[in-house]
C-alpha cells in the first residue's frame, strides 16, 4: 500500500511506517542488512526522514492512519486518534476485529472511519478491487498486473464513488454496486493496453459490457442453484456478493 501511494504521487516525507520492530527509517540497519527485505528498505529510505520512533508521536497532527496490524480493539489507542488533525481519516483494516472500533474512533474525533468488514460503513478491502483488476487483466490477456493497473483501479473506484455521491459513512462502493466492477475492469484493461502489456486489443465499452454481462450471468446462475437446492443460501448477503463477484472475475 505504501509503495503504491508513493508511485501515485504521495510524498514520502509525510509518511511514517511501522513494522513489528518499530518505525521504518534509514537507520534500520537490520532491514538494510537483509536482502530479502529490499522493498522494505526502499520504504525506509523514502519515508520518515525525521526518524519518528513511536506510533503516538507519529499520529500527532496526522491526517490519515492506515492500520493493517494486529486485530484490536485496542491496537490503535483512543488517545492516538484524539491527537490527530481535525477531520482525520482512520482506516482500521484488521479482521475480524479492527484495531479500534469505528464508534471509538469517531468519539475521539475521527471524521471518516473505514474497516475491512462489510457490516460497518466504508468497507475498504481487496473485495472491492480484485474482481475488477482480474476481469480487466483477463479481458485483454494482460501479460502481468502492473502497479499502474492497480493504481488505475483505485482511481476508478474513487471516480465511481464521486459520481454517485459520497459522505463520511459512504466513501466507497459496496459489493452490491456491481457496476463498479465493470467500470474497474474496463479502466484496468485500458491501462494494460496503454502500458503495452495487453495481448488483445479491446475498447473500453467492449470490456465494460462483457464484464457487466458476466456478472449478471454469474449472479443468475448462483440464484438458480440456490432455488433448486444444489447450494445452500449463505448466512449473509455479503457472502453471496463476494462469491458472485469472484466467479464473475475469473469467467
Amino acid at each position: 500500500i505504501a509503495r503504491l501511494i508513493l508511485a501515485d504521487g504521495g510524498r514520502g516525507e509525510n509518511m511514517i511506517l511501522f513494522d513489528t520492530k518499530g518505525s521504518l527509517h534509514a537507520g534500520r540497519k537490520d532491514i538494510e542488512a537483509d536482502p530479502r527485505h529490499y522493498r522494505k528498505w526502499e520504504l525506509c529510505l523514502a519515508t520518515n526522514h525525521k526518524r519518528v520512533e513511536s506510533e503516538a508521536e507519529a499520529l500527532k497532527g496526522a491526517d490519515v492512519l492506515i492500520a493493517l496490524s494486529t486485530p484490536g480493539p485496542d491496537t490503535v489507542k483512543r488517545e492516538w486518534v484524539r491527537s490527530m488533525a481535525p477531520k482525520a481519516i482512520v482506516f482500521a483494516c484488521a479482521n475480524p476485529v479492527p484495531e479500534i472500533w469505528p464508534y471509538a474512533a469517531k468519539e475521539e474525533g475521527a471524521f471518516i472511519v473505514a474497516t475491512g468488514r462489510g457490516d460497518f460503513p466504508n468497507q475498504v478491502n481487496n473485495s472491492v478491487c480484485f474482481p475488477g483488476i482480474l476481469k480487466g487483466a483477463l479481458a485483454v490477456r494482460a501479460r502481468k498486473i502492473t502497479d499502474g493497473m492497480a493504481i488505475r483501479c483505485a482511481h476508478s473506484l474513487a471516480e465511481f464513488a464521486r459520481k454517485r455521491g459520497i459522505g463520511p459513512d459512504n466513501i466507497v462502493a459496496t459489493m452490491e454496486e456491481t457496476e463498479v466492477f465493470a467500470q474497474e475492469a474496463a479502466d484496468v484493461a485500458m491501462q494494460a493496453v496503454a502500458e503495452g502489456v495487453a495481448r488483445v486489443q479491446a475498447t473500453w465499452q467492449e470490456v465494460y459490457d462483457k464484464a457487466l454481462a458476466d456478472i449478471a450471468a454469474s449472479r443468475n446462475a448462483t440464484k438458480k442453484l440456490m432455488e433448486l437446492g444444489f447450494i445452500a443460501e449463505p448466512p449473509m448477503e455479503m457472502l453471496q456478493s463476494a462469491l458472485d463477484e469472484a466467479v464473475a472475475a475469473v469467467r
